[in-house]
């Protein structure tokens, strides 16, 4: 698969490192629980959480990663430039994320909330990262 990024050449999208994909997880799992935490929170107040959709999990996730690249970034093996590719993977992903999170929240039982989106966005775009050819 190609993308045409401006002003430079096609550039294949190639599977990440499993290394990465773990450091990709580990943040995942930082903002569900996070959503968790907060939605727990505006729970005891008494206030509902707003909707939430799949292309705000995949900003809260790139924004995440653009603090962690800064803070931490040449210690775990990040270049900058990852932030980039990054936001191209998702990019390509988007609608195949958007239909598979629409069609499991369908089926499931719970009721719709921020960390349910962003786990289930989370988890359709580990899906498609790992079938990235090598």
């Amino acid at each position: 698969m190609l993308v045409d990024f401006p002003h430079t050449m096609a550039t294949p999208i190639m599977r990440l490192p499993g290394r990465i994909i773990g450091l990709l997880k580990e943040y995942m799992h930082d903002l569900v629980e996070q959503a968790k935490q907060d939605e727990a929170a505006t729970k005891a107040f008494g206030y509902a959480s707003p909707p939430y959709h799949t292309d705000q999990a995949i900003s809260d996730l790139l924004a995440i990663l653009d603090d962690r690249i800064e803070s931490e970034g040449v210690q775990v093996g990040l270049q900058v430039e990852f932030l980039h590719e990054m936001w191209t993977m998702c990019n390509e992903a988007r609608a195949q994320i958007t239909e598979t999170v629409w069609l499991e929240r369908h089926v499931s039982l719970d009721e719709p909330s921020v960390a349910q989106t962003r786990k289930l966005t989370y988890q359709a775009l580990i899906d498609y990262l790992e079938h990235l050819p090598e």
